[in-house]
């Protein structure tokens, strides 16, 4: 086998593109992994709301899912923010809204459609216009203007027209205006698909944006049953992680095999890019890699792909040929910074003030003597607020006063604290997600509560060789 070099090219097409949108659509289906979310969001129902973080790979998933169907030859039309933009007007009350996104979404169809299956598009919308169903005016203009493609044949044959709308949180900012425009959205497509069989709709939303949509509009409980929440077991990121190595190197393995097998006979598989153990110090000496990959990540695809790559450029700057304990070591304090950036600006639509609050979640001199600090029985995380909370109060961006069990419950939703049980010196983390998502209050179920290992080393950059002997790693099913 030829010697790795760590070069920038070598490094996207190994552990992949950051964006899927941005990815060569032949790499990103030859290193898709499905998750247990795929087979629920392309189910054959109407609406299909696809909720989840930031970097959970809801666009990849939308991605894998539009070849999959184009390659079918099914009917399937694409939109992105910029397509929807003039649809609603800013002074439209919700009722007028719901309408004005029916009539502009049925028109981009409509035109879409048309294009897509070759038709005359003036005549598709002539059609529409005179009160004739979108479906049916396809398949009539496909009769008469005597069309024979793959899409047609298929269009003709299951008459299904799927719409996926994806990257909807571009620009969000939280304001009321925002909130009325994806409740509208979401009430339309409802609409739209009971009022005409075959027509299908997938939408993505990032989970800060569903959260604060359902919580202040009512009339989204009837899309509830809808929404699938994206998420990953730490065995299927490291089996991603797995099959993105193996096609790599032109080899592939198949979906069923790596979900079955045991994290001990998928570690083999990283040789070839990684060093089999951690060489490092405390709880983490001689640990498998693959458990320290697991355990900083969020449960977030993206997460994975950021810290691989910050630990291959690390190896070619040492010009090593495998991913070695310092090459991940180099990149502990990027990657963290990186993770605490990403979850101020994610969230601080919904807690404008969410820096202070996770800054603030740094150890005191008092902590850092007893060796406290990141992990909290409820009582003592509540204390801990309660003290920030001396400093100015917080206010989430509808203007309600957060409660100190209000914010415990925010940082345990947005993943920076987890909740942790220990057994046999190993952690089991358990996420918001695993739990209930839509709650007013953090339950306290038996565990204790801890700050993620991800944004250890930006809150403690003055000692970041602490960590290794207070983080205990995850267990290999935590």
């Amino acid at each position: 086998m030829a010697r790795l070099e760590f070069d920038e090219r070598t490094i996207q097409k190994l552990f992949g593109h950051e964006a899927a949108e941005d990815e060569d659509p032949l790499r990103l289906r030859e290193y898709y992994f499905k998750s247990s979310t795929y087979d629920q969001v392309v189910t054959d129902l109407p609406v299909r709301v696809l909720v989840g973080h930031k970097g959970i790979g809801k666009s990849a998933l939308f991605q894998n899912a539009i070849l999959e169907q184009r390659d079918s030859n099914n009917l399937v039309i694409v939109l992105k923010p910029d397509d929807v933009l003039d649809i609603e007007k800013d002074d439209a009350d919700f009722l007028r809204a719901i309408r004005y996104w029916k009539r502009g979404l049925l028109q981009i169809l409509a035109n879409r459609a048309a294009k897509a299956l070759g038709l005359n598009a003036r005549a598709v919308a002539s059609a529409i216009e005179e009160g004739q169903s979108i479906l049916p005016a396809l398949a009539s203009r496909i009769a008469s203007e005597g069309v024979d493609n793959a899409t047609s044949a298929q269009f003709l044959k299951d008459r299904h027209l799927t719409t996926y709308i994806d990257d909807l949180d571009r620009g969000w900012e939280g304001r009321p205006r925002d909130v009325k425009r994806i409740s509208a959205l979401l009430n339309a497509v409802r609409d739209l698909a009971n009022e005409e069989s075959g027509l299908r709709f997938r939408i993505s939303l990032r989970s800060d944006v569903y959260f604060l949509v359902r919580t202040s509009d009512e009339s989204t409980d009837k899309i509830e049953g809808s929404v699938i929440w994206h998420s990953w077991t730490n065995h299927e990121i490291f089996a991603l992680l797995v099959k993105r190595i193996e096609t790599f190197f032109g080899r592939n393995l198949d979906y069923e095999w790596l979900r079955t097998r045991s994290p001990n006979e998928l570690a083999s598989y990283l040789a070839p890019v990684f060093d089999d153990r951690f060489r490092g110090q405390g709880h983490w000496r001689n640990a498998p890699t693959h458990r320290v990959l697991m355990s900083l990540i969020r449960k977030r695809p993206r997460d994975l792909v950021k810290l691989c790559s910050l630990s291959a450029r690390n190896a070619r700057i040492a010009k090593h040929a495998k991913i070695y304990t310092e090459d991940l070591e180099n990149s502990f304090e990027e990657y963290s910074q990186g993770r605490v950036q990403d979850t101020i600006n994610e969230y601080r639509s919904e807690l404008p003030d969410v820096e202070r609050l996770i800054l603030n979640m740094r150890p005191t001199k008092k902590e850092k003597t007893a060796k406290a600090g990141y992990v909290y029985e409820t009582a003592d995380l509540l204390k801990k607020i309660q003290d920030i909370t001396e400093q100015g109060q917080f206010r989430f961006k509808l203007g309600r006063v957060a409660s100190k069990k209000d914010l415990a419950a925010f940082m345990y939703k947005i993943n920076f604290l987890t909740a942790r049980k220990e057994r046999s010196n190993l952690i089991i983390r358990k996420y918001f997600e695993e739990q209930r998502y839509l709650q007013s209050e953090l339950v306290d179920f038996g565990f204790n509560w801890e700050i993620h290992p991800a944004y250890r080393w930006a809150l403690q950059p003055d000692d970041p060789n602490s960590i290794y002997y207070s983080l205990i790693l995850s267990s290999d099913d935590g």
